[in-house]
């Protein structure tokens, strides 16, 4: 088993580091001439990037002071986003690279075939001397040989220059000083990899700020009506607002707390579910930051089920602090309300502690005729909801993928990703979550907070 891990461990660092080596040869060594500063910068901040990132995710497991994980935290993980996009647009940018060499060389031919070819200069002619119209009395000069001195006639005005042709002056067209050497120019070759490797690095900067944009603007409101067949005329319309995965940490603190805490109370919900993922840190780190909590209002209160992240955080701690705040905690419990029954079952992580899910604690005794709504953190719970005859189960837990194209992995480990599936006679609903896991940053995974409103067929 050793061996095993330690061959995984390796062929993933390899594959870390010939990504990043790829990364650095197209942003950096092929858009420059040779070795030099811009070079070196360019491993010096891929290196470094990788040293934060690879600190705040030590610190937050060794338990490192709260202060250090959130100085950490921001540049780290915005570096493991930002990464993961400059890799994603240097792979387009494969595509984009041939395509637009082809293009500047069919311009450069197109030109020149279009030339005019440049008219040959008309050979300077001397003019001959008219002997004739001579004055009388005076002859032409002579030459040297005529003279008999050897010496040639000086150009007036210019002693000593006779013969001496004159130099001529610079030309202005030629480009006002000294002609550029063809190899000063870059090179096409060059000129494509600077155009590529700056179109990628703006697309990946400009997708991780607008992705991180969206988290901190808060999540956005969704509603979906959910029809059940057992549900009674008078229950018509009842309105559950589901939050998940607000993952309030070193990141995302209590002002993202307050944001979450106002647009659920925006809905009016008669009822409020928090279902899992709350905090990524202990009770005495993050209590404050989940003090807004206590102003959740809704006419059947607010209850909670725990995620696997109350499992690394201390979910005994947190499960008495969020009823200390208000709410109720599900502890593989159930409530009868006025028109249906509400259950919930702790998170499969629990599991490891002897605090797993118990269905039959929850939904064993119940009675059947009544419609039933489950709060479970993860999807994969439905299976066991559908054999204990639930009408809704409630999960978040994927963050739809988060940053694309996590969402297909996501879908490998989940049965459903992201809204309203039905399995059986069991419907299930997956919240996309409200706040984000390790980088602040969503891409195709918008956060939200849904508003379920329930139907009844007899309305």
């Amino acid at each position: 088993m050793v061996v095993v891990f330690a061959l995984v461990a390796v062929a993933v660092v390899s594959v870390l580091v010939a990504a990043n080596w790829y990364v650095w040869r197209r942003l950096f060594r092929d858009t420059t001439r040779g070795p030099g500063p811009v070079r070196r910068i360019g491993a010096v901040v891929i290196a470094g990037g990788w040293s934060l990132a690879v600190g705040t995710m030590v610190a937050g497991n060794v338990g490192a002071p709260f202060w250090l994980e959130r100085i950490l935290a921001w540049p780290g993980y915005l570096w493991l986003a930002l990464s993961l996009y400059l890799l994603l647009a240097v792979l387009v940018g494969e595509v984009v690279r041939p395509l637009l060499r082809r293009f500047l060389e069919r311009r450069a031919a197109g030109r020149q075939a279009g030339a005019e070819p440049t008219p040959e200069p008309e050979p300077l002619r001397t003019p001959a001397v008219d002997t004739e119209r001579i004055p009388a009395g005076t002859a032409p000069p002579k030459t040297a040989e005529e003279s008999g001195t050897g010496e040639k006639p000086e150009t007036p005005g210019e002693p000593g220059t006779a013969g001496k042709p004159e130099a001529p002056a610079p030309s202005a067209a030629a480009g006002d000083g000294p002609s550029e050497r063809p190899d000063a120019l870059p090179s096409r070759r060059l000129f494509v990899s600077r155009v590529v490797a700056g179109a990628a690095a703006a697309a990946a900067v400009g997708t991780v700020g607008y992705g991180t944009y969206g988290v901190l603007n808060g999540p956005t409101v969704k509603r979906v009506t959910v029809p059940l067949a057992k549900l009674p005329r008078a229950a018509h319309g009842f309105r559950i607002a589901v939050v998940s995965d607000v993952h309030l940490g070193p990141v995302l603190g209590r002002g993202f707390a307050q944001t979450v805490v106002d647009t659920i109370n925006s809905t009016q919900p008669d009822l409020i579910a928090v279902v899992g993922d709350l905090v990524d840190g202990s009770v005495k780190d993050l209590g404050p930051a989940a003090a807004p909590l206590a102003q959740l209002k809704a006419r059947h209160g607010s209850y909670f089920v725990t995620g696997n992240h109350e499992y690394f955080s201390g979910a005994e701690q947190w499960v008495d602090e969020v009823r200390r705040l208000g709410l109720l905690p599900l502890e593989n419990a159930r409530t009868e309300l006025p028109h249906f029954d509400l259950a919930g079952v702790n998170d499969v992580a629990g599991e490891d502690e002897g605090q797993g899910p118990d269905y039959a604690k929850a939904l064993g005794d119940r009675d059947r005729a009544r419609a039933c709504v489950l709060l479970a953190h993860q999807p994969v719970q439905i299976h066991d909801a559908v054999d204990h005859g639930v009408d809704l189960q409630l999960s978040g837990h994927t963050h739809g993928g988060q940053l694309w194209p996590g969402s297909l992995l996501a879908g490998l480990a989940n049965p459903t990703v992201a809204g309203l599936e039905r399995y059986g006679d069991t419907q299930l609903y997956v919240s996309r979550g409200a706040g984000a896991w390790g980088p602040p940053t969503r891409v195709g995974a918008e956060s939200d907070i849904t508003v379920i409103e329930l139907a009844s067929p007899k309305a």
